[in-house]
């Protein structure tokens, strides 16, 4: 991380929210369900595949996690009505695992359900390590109770990961693997970069012997090519696996990709709580603080020619 870097994050907090919001626009939809329709239609509309997540950041109410979860149901049936190609990801603190474990497995089901009743799907989302094991156990109850409209996400940075793929094979899970952007301690979390790369393969390698659907999500060029030489030894057709994308990242090697003939969907963030998330996501990765900034500064002075 360069100092550069560091100053930007201990800055952030005391930045205005139109400042923050030019850094971040790229990486998410908008603020409306409306605008993350037409946003998920014109990646539809470029061969992309979606996936959409309702912002929910620092939720202390019950009727909060409620409303996210009403917040999902609407997704659903806008995608319905719009005939878009897109599920959901849901992250369990936003339906409300920092309150009750059982509050947010009600609110799953709920949104599981309604998904169900769409043909759609639901991909937990995983977020930091302490939440990994209630995230991982109400994975499996739901999956076990007959709910096969549901998939997980894996962190290759975590040491424990490897594991968890093993200790999951007998779903046969739809998983998403992504390094994972969180900052652990180096006890439970891999720090070096190569060691970090050398576990997601690992994991990729786990996840494919044992007959799973992966949704290999990275940006990382070398990881790209490793983890589709692995798929094509295996001679998987384009409908068994997919690749992954942050919306605003990478956008002329995504459509390098899909006019090569493979799957790819777009991580769509959208929602009233857009300032708390960007500013979690630019706190957890410094670097990419640093590279919006300067993009940013860019793309200003350009303009101001």
């Amino acid at each position: 991380m360069s100092l550069l870097d560091s100053a930007l994050v201990r800055l952030l907090p005391a930045v205005p929210k139109p400042v923050v919001q030019l850094f971040s626009s790229r990486y998410i939809a908008g603020a409306t369900l409306a605008e993350a329709v037409e946003c998920v239609r014109e990646l539809n509309a470029g061969g992309k595949l979606a996936t959409v997540d309702v912002l929910g950041e620092e939720i202390t109410r019950e009727e909060e996690t409620r409303a996210i979860a009403q917040a999902y149901r609407d997704v659903f049936a806008a995608i319905d009505e719009a005939a878009l190609d897109s599920n959901v990801s849901v992250k369990l603190t936003a339906l409300g695992l920092d309150l009750s474990y059982e509050l947010c497995r009600e609110n799953l089901v709920d949104v599981v359900r309604t998904a169900a009743g769409y043909g759609n799907f639901v991909r937990v989302d995983m977020e930091d390590s302490s939440t990994t094991d209630e995230t991982l156990r109400v994975y499996r109850e739901l999956r076990e109770e007959g709910h096969d409209n549901l998939g997980i996400v894996l962190q290759a940075r975590l040491r424990r990961t490897l594991d968890d793929v093993n200790a999951l094979a007998d779903l046969r899970p739809s998983v998403r693997l992504c390094k994972g952007i969180y900052l652990e301690p180096g006890t439970i979390a891999f720090t070096d970069y190569e060691a970090v790369r050398a576990n997601f393969l690992g994991c990729l390698d786990g996840l494919l012997d044992a007959g799973c659907y992966v949704g290999v999500a990275t940006h990382d060029e070398w990881l790209i090519g490793e983890s589709l030489a692995r798929i094509s030894r295996r001679g998987l057709r384009p409908l068994e696996y997919e690749l992954q994308m942050l919306l605003g990242v990478r956008e002329e090697r995504r459509d390098e990709l899909v006019a090569e003939g493979h799957r790819l969907r777009v991580y769509v963030p959208f929602g009233e709580h857009w300032y708390g998330y960007s500013l979690r996501r630019l706190q957890e990765n410094p670097a990419m603080a640093g590279t919006i900034a300067r993009a940013t500064a860019g793309r200003v002075l350009r303009l101001s020619r």
